[in-house]
């Protein structure tokens, strides 16, 4: 390292004249010292609030030591030279920092530098990125953590273990916990303020060991103990609210106020997330985000960003194929998210495009993707737009640009379409400087690289722009790509060429409007520009690197600029001199209940702040109280600008209780005070004006009841109800009345309130695959949509109003949420001669209509959950003729188009079509032969390649209506009409192969009706069940018309189906009449039901089944039936009350209402032990027909809604009851221990002859049927796959091209070839085998027994051929080194799947780092980095650091000073 200083030869007089000016005029010019360096630096920081810098080179493995901010540098006296692999500073104490090295022996300093002092520890630091972690209580600043890691000596075999030390690493470091991944203390950081024990510590690791080094991510937990970890008692598993199953955790964070926890949910295998959060590291709730299908919080695919103390800030990756996320924001406690920002853009390393001005409440920006579609369906180059928010992410705009460039030359576009002329900044993803993008702690002061247009330029053609006023206008203040540094508060400013090599620096010290140049002696490349990190000093360090042809003298190829500004003023600002600058001024002033101020230095005051080390000070003056000062109080519930009760209120009522005495004399018009449903939100200063929060007069029969008690609300309807359905996720339920207008329940039917009374509406539409979204369609092109479960609507234009030829007005997209399909009218107004039906899409959720078709009778996306074709394909049933009344076209001209590229490209696939729909992962289409005057049926796993259907030789569609009725195993139902008018309707079913092509008959004379709907249904939750109802008289049928029923129910998905056992006795303990084998229990069916959602099962409650019917020979009228229960999936069942009833499940079970369904009732019959036992509840003085009987759809919940009508009146009725009060008892499940608990094991194959179905044995969780407690919502216990069973004939089906003959063998259809053989062995096989008439079920996952789908056996082609020899000696030894250098990297960087990056595992520039408040948790995509290129990259850093003895630089840009990675082998 070199020196040269300027200014030491100017003479004497020299220096005199120019004293004298600056005597007369107060500015001088800045000084300047150079120093070099071999390199550039891992990090170059200053120690906070000191002069004190360090240089750290980590390929030379050396620290250099600046004591005068840069001016003058040496080696750290004390550190062998080439050791330092690391430096980490502490965070709370400025006179610590630590060197670590790649050994067992590390270095300390307490006196910033000045002496460093070796101290050991037992094992090397870990790979991660940031290996100690620190107390923030100043008096706790020895209290340190270490992350250490042991391999074998091979380095296959690693584990992470942590230390800690009280005293600084001058005692002896302990051992805290093994096989951690995570640790860090609850008292980390100063804005996490909570009154945990000082000593908490939380430890991401793994509770079970291992001998490999990796473990399974069910054993990762989070740990925590306040003495550290010394004492069982006081070590704890963090439950996180649900108990054993907060298995899984992936990572540990506490960012701004709040400590996160993301833990993998183990139940399901799409790698979602769960975020759960605490603000008092005590109690943990769950994240609730937004439940579209595209917002999942996904493995490897989300970032936690840069937070404020009264909201969370989360982006999220919505694109399938490309960075680009949605950013949410929290409410105060972290659990409750909202969208505020679409296509935000990200890089695959997991940085958003995302910063807050700092120390100004509310302002940020943004990058968003304008072309977010073209990217994500084209791979088309991203065009990248900025928007700024002012209000925390409630609302965002684009910037409008400044009028004039930086020489006073008008800017070419217009700023008055900012959507073609707005003003857009390079943000986090590409940084060009040490820490934070655009701002600093000067207050208000903003710059930023830039372009004016329509969309962000490249770097090299952006110019630099600042702002003084937090954003709110902007100046150019010089052409080309600058880096920038804010001084003294913002009196200085700084900037320097980012595009070309030079020798000046430019400075303002009038807030930008003047600058000068200043030469500092030698031409450089920038690489960063800093200073001080709160930005109160005058003086500045520059990076660069040097040409070899500019490295003249002393200067070497990286040189650090020292700049030296404090002659520029000549004297210090007085009070006169300052002014308070308001934040926000003229964008809504007051956030959060305030409004923030600075005291700032006025723009022509000639002086210097110079108040070195002082932070600004912001002061807030408190505004009067808006509605925007509140939110809704606990059990409250957001409903557009009101909050409604989710219930009856708590008692106690929120955190107050109801006073002694009150609502304890039993009358129900006593009052009490209780909440208005808001609070102040936490934190929020305002005073006087609205007073939301005031408690109000409530009447006690609001309150909630005792336990043990059971309450009910009715509401009345104005008119006859004609839909009704909840959001599937949610307590909220919309109706729609007969009168067409609409209302809405956020409680559950507790309380409701009419949408848009002046509006009339003719359908509501539940988004199919977005389950928080729905749309109300009017009687016109106007509709209103909800992102947010009906908590706020937002009007829209339809192109059309809604079509009237019966066609379903909205499509919807399985995995873009906003992407629909609108089919509506045109040209129909009076009858129109060209009436016709017109499809449009948007890809923005209404806002902009594409056209697809005219003249369509069916557009839909080809897509679906588990059809897997292209996402951009539209699939229309277009008339082939685009002319006259669409009404009068006959249904044989209608045409199958598939438009790929959102209709852009498309293409005929059938000529005439009856029509098309999607089940699964099939899409089935019934194509209209005109030639035959026939159908076929073809079918399609992918969209675009089609199979026809074959069928048994006894049957054909040709001839006959047919109805699909479900797939749910890999296979799909069909039933085929046999009979014809004027007989009434029944047919057979039949069950296809694997990919839909051959058909065999499952069963015959099963019954439909007159609209084709089929006395057919699957159990929800277990497979290969289903009951069904058969007419036995089929002959007779023909000849009287009238059909007899009988029920029949198949446990092997079909294969068999048997009579259902009648119960021995009847709900009274009487035998029943009926005796013999004739005597069957046989129910009504789906062809009966005024409500196809009245199902016999429910997904929460496995096994159990009920039903309206009779024991019999065959089905009684309804009139004449009884209500029967079974709970072994219908092997046997229970006759649990006379009469028919409508049923509802609730609480997965443990409740189970009914009310009759004979006659009007007042009264609705309840059991809690699954029908043993019944009890009476009167809601009504009045009796009223009940007509429904419906709770959440997840049937979770305790609360229920009758709807009916009383007789002789007009309206309707809606009755909430419910029954949350019973029992407070929660229900307990213990995976590991079953049996002891409150659950029992249950499998169907205890019952039914086949062990297996499906190739496995699986048991399921249920509750003991006895046990009188609440199941809640917190997530069930997966099932249990017992055992893979050995393979039989069940498990396979014919290949393609054979089809079954009549002995049940698999025979080669007539014509047709059988498929070649697959000897690809792609999969690593060791052998392949040749192809025979069979193959295995692909939902089958047996193993071994019966193969009758292997023919001979073949040793597979290329190297799996060779022998072990052959591998040891040309794979394992020239390359075994490398693969195990690469495999141990792999592993322990973080690379490897489910590997999430915490705060500061930033991958980014290889120096610098940022000592600010920036925090970010994120995911890194896996897929992106090879192994092949973590291989060279780790060999080549190896080689290098052996051969030429250098160090790699550090393996992130910090940000956050305890940030590490989390490492863990999938299960998956």
């Amino acid at each position: 390292m070199i020196e040269r200083h300027g200014y030491r030869s100017f003479l004497f007089i020299l220096s005199l004249l120019c004293f004298s000016v600056v005597l007369v005029t107060g500015q001088g010019k800045p000084d300047h010292a150079v120093s070099s360096f071999s390199n550039l630096p891992a990090r170059l920081f200053f120690f906070d609030d000191t002069e004190v810098a360090i240089f750290h080179d980590s390929r030379e493995g050396n620290v250099y030591i600046s004591h005068d901010e840069g001016r003058n540098w040496k080696r750290a006296d004390g550190i062998p030279s080439g050791k330092a692999s690391m430096v980490i500073e502490h965070p709370s104490n400025n006179r610590y920092a630590f060197v670590l090295t790649e050994g067992k022996t590390h270095y300390r300093t307490q006196d910033r530098g000045k002496t460093w002092y070796p101290f050991d520890v037992p094992m090397a630091p870990a790979l991660v990125a940031r290996p100690l972690s620190f107390h923030s209580q100043p008096s706790k600043y020895g209290y340190i953590l270490y992350q250490g890691s042991s391999c074998d000596r091979f380095g296959m075999r690693c584990h992470d273990e942590t230390y800690y030390t009280k005293e600084a690493f001058t005692d002896t470091p302990q051992v805290l916990l093994s096989d951690t991944s995570r640790c860090q203390f609850a008292h980390s950081t100063t804005q996490f303020v909570h009154s945990a024990p000082d000593d908490l510590i939380f430890c991401v690791a793994f509770d079970t060991s291992s001998n490999t080094g990796s473990h399974a991510l069910s054993s990762s937990r989070l740990f925590s103990s306040s003495d550290f970890f010394a004492s069982a008692s006081s070590t704890r598993v963090e439950g996180l609210g649900i108990g054993k199953n907060a298995k899984g955790v992936i990572a540990f964070a506490i960012v701004s106020k709040y400590a996160v926890v993301a833990l993998k949910d183990l139940s399901k295998r799409d790698g979602e997330m769960l975020l759960y959060v605490s603000v008092d590291a005590t109690t943990w709730a769950k994240a609730q985000f937004p439940h579209a299908t595209s917002a999942k919080l996904r493995e490897n695919a989300y970032t936690m960003l840069e937070s404020t103390s009264h909201s969370l800030a989360v982006d999220v990756v919505l694109q399938e194929r490309s960075p680009v996320g949605t950013l949410f924001i929290s409410n105060s406690n972290g659990t409750f998210f909202v969208e505020t920002l679409k296509d935000t853009n990200r890089n695959s390393n997991g940085y958003v495009d995302f910063e807050r001005v700092y120390g100004v409440e509310g302002i940020g920006l943004a990058n968003i993707v304008a072309n977010a579609n073209e990217v994500e369906n084209r791979g088309a180059r991203k065009r990248l737009r900025t928007m700024m928010t002012y209000n925390d992410g409630s609302s965002w705009a684009p910037i409008d640009p400044p009028k004039v460039d930086s020489s006073g030359s008008a800017i070419k576009c217009s700023s008055s379409d900012l959507a073609e002329c707005a003003l857009h900044f390079h943000s986090v993803t590409a940084p060009h400087n040490f820490g934070r993008v655009f701002s600093s702690p000067a207050p208000g002061f903003v710059m930023g690289v830039g372009s004016i247009g329509e969309y962000l330029e490249e770097y090299q053609e952006s110019d630099t722009f600042l702002s003084t006023d937090a954003g709110l206008s902007w100046t150019m203040v010089s052409k080309g790509a600058h880096k920038y540094e804010f001084g003294d508060l913002g009196s200085i400013l700084v900037v320097v060429d980012d595009e070309d090599s030079t020798d000046e620096i430019r400075y303002s010290l009038d807030l930008g409007k003047t600058w000068n140049s200043y030469n500092i002696g030698v031409k450089l490349r920038a690489r960063a520009l800093t200073t001080l990190p709160d930005s109160t000093s005058q003086k500045f360090l520059l990076l660069g690197q040097v040409a070899k042809k500019d490295q003249k003298g002393d200067v070497g190829m990286v040189v650090v600029v020292y700049l030296d500004f404090t002659k520029t003023r000549g004297r210090k600002c007085v009070d006169s001199d300052f002014h308070q600058w308001y934040a926000r001024e003229g964008k809504g002033a007051c956030l959060m209940g305030h409004k923030q101020w600075y005291r700032r230095r006025k723009p022509e005051a000639n002086c210097y702040v110079g108040e070195k080390y002082h932070d600004p000070v912001v002061h807030e003056d408190n505004c009067e109280c808006t509605d925007a000062d509140f939110e809704c109080d606990y059990n409250y519930i957001r409903n557009g600008n009101e909050c409604v009760p989710a219930g009856p209120e708590p008692v106690p009522a929120g955190p107050e209780p109801i006073p002694a005495g009150v609502c304890s004399s039993g009358d129900p018009e006593q009052t009490y005070k209780g909440s208005s449903g808001f609070r102040k939100i936490p934190g929020n200063t305002c005073e006087g004006g609205s007073k939301k929060d005031e408690k109000v007069d409530k009447k006690c029969s609001m309150a909630q009841p005792e336990e043990g008690d059971v309450i009910h609300q009715t509401f009345e309807f104005p008119s006859q109800i004609e839909q009704h359905a909840y959001f599937k996720e949610s307590k909220t339920i919309l109706v729609r009345l007969k009168d067409l207008s609409m209302w809405q329940s956020s409680n559950e039917g507790y309380s409701w309130n009419r949408l848009f009374p002046d509006k009339k509406f003719l359908a509501f539409y539940h988004h199919k695959f977005s389950v928080d979204r729905a749309f109300l369609i009017t009687t016109t092109g106007l509709f209103y949509t909800t992102t947010d479960t009906g908590r706020t609507w937002n009007p829209a234009t339809a192109p059309s109003p809604p079509n009237h030829f019966g066609a379903q007005v909205l499509h919807f997209h399985p995995t873009q949420s906003d992407y629909i399909i609108w089919t509506g009218d045109v040209d129909c107004a009076g009858g129109g001669e060209n009436c016709h039906a017109e499809a449009q899409y948007s890809r923005d959720n209404g806002r902009k209509w594409n056209l697809i078709e005219k003249y369509v009778r069916n557009c839909a996306f080809a897509k679906d959950a588990k059809l897997d074709a292209d996402p951009t394909e539209i699939m229309c049933e277009s008339f082939r003729d685009k002319k006259g009344n669409q009404n009068f076209f006959p249904s044989s001209s209608m045409e199958l188009v598939l438009g790929a590229n959102f209709y852009d490209r498309k293409t005929k696939m059938f000529d005439a079509v009856v029509g098309f729909a999607k089940f699964s992962e099939f899409l089935v289409v019934a194509e209209m032969l005109p030639e035959k005057n026939s159908l076929e049926l073809q079918v399609s796993l992918d969209g675009n390649h089609f199979a026809a259907g074959k069928f048994p030789p006894s049957m054909h569609p040709e001839t006959h209506a047919y109805t699909v009725l479900e797939s749910s195993t890999n296979a799909l139902f069909l039933h085929m009409t046999m009979s014809e008018r004027p007989d009434p309707y029944w047919g057979t079913i039949l069950k296809s192969n694997s990919n839909g092509t051959y058909f065999g008959i499952s069963v015959e004379n099963v019954n439909r009706n007159d609209a084709g709907f089929v006395d057919f249904e699957k159990m929800i939750g277990l497979d290969g069940i289903a009951l069904i109802n058969v007419v036995s008289n089929p002959q007779e049928a023909k000849v009287s018309g009238m059909k007899v029923l009988q029920s029949r129910i198949t446990h092997n998905d079909g294969s068999t189906w048997t009579p259902l056992n009648p119960p021995p006795l009847d709900s009274q303990g009487r035998p029943y009449d009926c005796h013999g084998t004739k005597c069957q229990l046989h129910i009504h069916g789906y062809t009966e039901r005024t409500d196809p959602r009245a199902t016999y099962s429910s997904p929460s409650v496995v096994g159990l089944l009920m039903a309206v019917g009779n024991v019999g020979q065959t089905l009684a009228p309804y009139a004449d039936s009884d209500t029967f229960l079974s709970r072994d999936a219908g092997f046997s069942w229970q006759e649990v009350h006379k009469d028919a009833h409508l049923w509802e499940f609730g609480d997965s079970g443990s409740i189970l209402i009914i009310a009759n369904d004979e006659e009007s009732t007042d009264f609705v019959m309840f059991s809690t032990d699954e029908g043993l036992n019944w009890r009476e509840y009167k809601f009504s003085e009045q009796k009223m027909r009940v007509k429904s009987i419906v709770t959440v759809p997840s049937d979770t919940s305790r609360r229920f809604i009758l709807f009916g009508e009383y007789p002789k009146h007009q309206g309707a009725v809606a009755v909430h009851i419910d029954f949350s009060a019973l029992t407070s008892k929660q229900c307990v499940v213990n995976i590991e221990d079953p049996g002891k608990d409150d659950f029992e094991l249950w499998s169907p194959s205890e019952e039914r002859p086949e062990q297996c179905l499906f190739g496995r044995q699986t048991l399921y969780h249920r509750r003991v049927r006895k046990t009188d407690c609440v199941v809640g919502e917190k997530p069930k216990a997966a099932d249990r796959i017992v055992r893979n069973c050995e393979c039989t004939k069940l498990d396979f089906e014919c290949e393609f091209n054979y089809i079954k003959n009549a002995n049940d063998e698999c025979v080669l259809v007539p014509g047709t070839t059988p498929l070649a053989d697959d000897d690809s062995c792609k999969n690593g096989e060791e052998f392949w085998y040749q192809r025979t008439p069979y193959r295995i079920i692909p939902y089958s996952s047996c193993v071994d027994g019966y193969r009758p789908d292997r023919g001979t056996q073949h040793r597979c082609p290329g190297f799996r051929s060779q022998g072990g020899w052959f591998w040891f000696f040309m794979l394992l030894l020239p390359f075994g080194f490398t693969a195990m250098v690469a495999y141990y990297y792999y592993r322990r960087s973080g690379l490897a799947k489910g590997t999430i990056r915490l705060p500061g595992d930033g991958r980014g520039p290889a120096f610098g780092g940022d000592t600010g408040a920036l925090a970010t948790l994120a995911s890194v995509p896996w897929f992106v980095v090879g192994v092949a290129g973590i291989a060279y990259e780790w060999v080549a850093s190896r080689v290098t650091t052996l051969v030429f003895r250098s160090r790699s630089g550090y393996r992130n840009l910090p940000i956050d000073e305890d940030a590490q990675i989390l490492r863990f082998e999938d299960e998956e």
